[in-house]
């Protein structure tokens, strides 16, 4: 066990709003961002309307808690890792804002009070479903997965899914066909998000021995990839309209969009067949984009039935 020494940042102490930040920091609040994405919607998807209000804050606390327990505990075990990458130099383990013992004990914190919190506040089967999230991305993901195979994201993504079974369930008490539907759109999702942020950081990844796909194959491969997962990803957003009766609204936006994001995979694709200079990042954001329109169509289409305009 890491014995806990005090914390400096060069010679200086570090203040109370230093070290309150690196707790922040640790969560990987941009990451939670997906959290609110997803979250919601299908809350009000299940609720076929607005669900109770602060049974909405209440799931979003609980799952925000959730989130930042798996994000603090990997924070934790890839501390060697991240002192090497220039993406991750400034997170709090290392630059020494927090001890490795400070993360370790916030950590199972926010985890432990995240499931007391949603068992109390919403019910028992969303409760367990943040349980699963948090050790499925910490033991599948983080300790077996990351630094074993180019795989890594594919399946190591899963964790980022939960939240939408979790807003479900948070709302009916149980599962059903269309939250998992949502769980696959996520799923597929995740691949041709993260490749071409990995496709901008590969010497990272490669200085620190982490297989992504971008350090193992070449650019037109992973081009590849991302295109198959992203059209895979449309088709699995289509399922929706049967199955939960979505409206004209999602389904549009369903199409539009996802033909625009299917647009910049094969726009990646084709730049680095060519040898030209590729802008992977432009799908990264893109991919954001594409999955925030796609979940506010999921909100907007249950509240126009909710909200009659005649």
């Amino acid at each position: 066990m890491d014995v806990a020494v005090e914390p400096q940042v060069g010679q200086r102490p570090i203040d109370f709003r230093t070290k309150l930040k690196g707790y922040v920091a640790l969560t990987k609040p941009r990451v939670m961002e997906l959290l609110l994405v997803t979250t919601i919607p299908v809350m009000i998807l299940a609720q076929n309307g607005l669900p109770n209000f602060w049974l909405i804050v209440a799931t979003v606390i609980g799952g925000a808690m959730s989130a930042g327990s798996a994000a603090a505990f990997n924070c934790y075990i890839d501390r060697d890792i991240d002192k090497v990458m220039n993406r991750t130099k400034n997170r709090p383990l290392v630059t020494g804002v927090l001890t490795p013992r400070e993360a370790y004990v916030f950590a199972w914190a926010l985890g432990v009070l995240s499931t007391v919190w949603l068992a109390l506040t919403t019910n028992l089967v969303a409760a367990a479903l943040s349980v699963a999230a948090i050790l499925f991305y910490v033991f599948v993901y983080t300790l077996w997965l990351k630094r074993r195979t180019q795989q890594n994201i594919i399946w190591g993504g899963i964790a980022g899914c939960f939240p939408v079974l979790i807003g479900w369930a948070a709302v009916t008490g149980d599962l059903t066909w269309a939250p998992f539907i949502l769980f696959g759109v996520v799923f597929l999702w995740t691949p041709p998000h993260y490749w071409p942020l990995s496709m901008k950081y590969r010497e990272d990844y490669k200085a620190v021995g982490v297989p992504m796909l971008a350090v193992v194959r070449g650019r037109a491969q992973v081009g590849l990839q991302v295109i198959l997962y992203a059209w895979a990803t449309v088709a699995c957003s289509l399922l929706l309209t049967p199955v939960a009766h979505m409206g004209l609204i999602y389904t549009a936006t369903a199409l539009v969009a996802g033909g625009w994001f299917i647009y910049e995979t094969h726009r990646l694709y084709n730049r680095a067949i060519r040898g030209e200079k590729v802008s992977p990042m432009r799908v990264f954001h893109g991919s954001i984009s594409y999955l925030t329109l796609l979940f506010l169509a999921v909100a907007i289409d249950p509240l126009l039935l909710f909200f009659p305009f005649n």
